[in-house]
């Protein structure tokens, strides 16, 4: 009978060790691991702060540069559209501001309820931008809807008569203006007028025919007074170069027909406001033109900021007609800054 050979006995040094090398893992003493760092991508600031850093990246330096060449490209077309604005579509819109004002004015003189004074049958002055006349002059091809009011606002639709002047065909001197370039430049040619030019005005009284007696400018003599019971129409538009007028022009013209019944002025030359002389601008829209550019500059802002988060293509779709429509805004507010007879 075989014996099994028996395992040999370990030496009582050795169960220690075992011991301790079981126990080695547990007392081991735990790493630490250092925190993940973003890697830095171009443009971005790898310095992660806290989650509001994280959730709004900071601009790097090639983006600052690149957002600082979209806010000028911004400006730059901003300053092409109000040119083109100015220039182009200003036309189209006098266009149809006068047929609007030639419908409305119709319907009065239809119903027999025009103006025929400073104020209305209530008794209360008449709202700038009402039609009051049409006036016709033939020599020059002229034929447009005269509107109530004579600042920069009321011009962009039409001649504006001043409100402190008789409407045309009555007896005094009524004054007129209208815009030389600008928003269809109704005036631009008064300057051609020669004596003997007929000019005729249809107003809620009827239709009054003048004769141009004189067309002067700044410095000419004024004319001789007038019978008391005799009228004068005096047009009144910039001259000088298209855009950049230096001078004004105006063209005198005598009343042919008889006068018709005046009311009483319920205000003078006094009571006009600084806006409604000639060659001014409208200084009330300063706020809204600010407005317009604050919130015009944070939608570029905000538009730089969104093609980085949101997407190129997601971003033009949302942001551009919105810009469009502030910048036009602005436009349009700049444009009542320049002078009522540009």
């Amino acid at each position: 009978m075989t014996s099994t050979p028996s395992r040999p006995r370990r030496g009582p040094g050795r169960e220690p060790r075992r011991r301790a090398s079981l126990l080695r893992p547990v007392l081991r003493r735990p790493t630490r691991r250092r925190p993940a760092v973003a890697r830095p991508t171009s443009g971005w600031s790898p310095e992660p702060v806290g989650p509001a850093a994280r959730a709004l990246p900071v601009l790097g330096e090639p983006d600052r540069w690149r957002f600082g060449g979209s806010a000028v490209v911004v400006v730059g077309l901003l300053l092409v559209g109000f040119a083109l604005q100015f220039i182009g579509v200003s036309q189209v819109s006098e266009v149809r501001d006068q047929q609007l004002a030639l419908d409305s004015f119709r319907y009065q003189l239809a119903n027999a309820t025009a103006p025929v004074g400073q104020t209305g049958a209530d008794g209360r002055l008449i709202e700038d931008g009402t039609p009051v006349a049409i006036l016709r002059v033939p020599a020059i091809g002229l034929r447009s809807v005269v509107l109530q009011g004579t600042t920069s606002d009321v011009t962009r639709s039409g001649p504006g008569h001043r409100r402190d002047t008789p409407l045309p065909g009555q007896s005094g001197a009524s004054v007129v203006y209208g815009r030389q370039t600008a928003y269809g430049g109704p005036f631009r040619r008064i300057a051609e007028l020669r004596r003997g030019d007929v000019v005729t005005a249809t107003t809620g009284q009827g239709t009054a025919r003048y004769r141009v007696t004189d067309v002067r400018r700044t410095g000419d003599p004024v004319p001789a007074p007038m019978a008391a019971d005799g009228g004068r129409l005096t047009l009144v538009s910039g001259a000088g170069l298209p855009f950049l007028p230096d001078t004004v022009v105006r063209v005198d013209a005598e009343l042919l027909s008889d006068a018709a019944p005046t009311p009483a002025p319920a205000f003078g030359y006094s009571s006009l406001q600084p806006r409604e002389l000639t060659m001014a601008g409208d200084g009330t829209v300063w706020p809204f033109l600010v407005l317009g550019l604050l919130v015009l500059a944070g939608m570029v802002a905000l538009f730089a900021v969104g093609m980085r988060l949101w997407g190129r293509r997601q971003t033009f779709v949302v942001a551009v007609p919105v810009v469009v429509a502030v910048g036009l805004f602005a436009a349009s507010q700049l444009t009542l800054l320049l002078p009522n007879l540009m």
